[in-house]
């Protein structure tokens, strides 16, 4: 399997994976800081999602320019 072939939703799991080591941080470390890491992590997961996603309508240009 390509990396080029996975789709957002399969790559959605890899992408939580960040927070287990955030969660040992937080335990660990300062609690208020993992939960403000965890909080980034989500909206940067969620930024790829959306930004990944297909398009609904996606129409096919013509890389020649030309119209038909």
């Amino acid at each position: 399997m390509n990396l080029e072939e996975l789709s957002p939703r399969q790559a959605l799991p890899v992408g939580l994976l960040a927070l287990l080591p955030l969660s040992w941080y937080a335990l660990e470390s300062s609690l208020a800081a993992g939960v403000v890491s965890a909080v980034n992590v989500l909206l940067i997961v969620a930024c790829l999602y959306v930004a990944f996603s297909p398009v609904p309508g996606h129409h096919d240009h013509d890389p020649n320019g030309s119209s038909s």
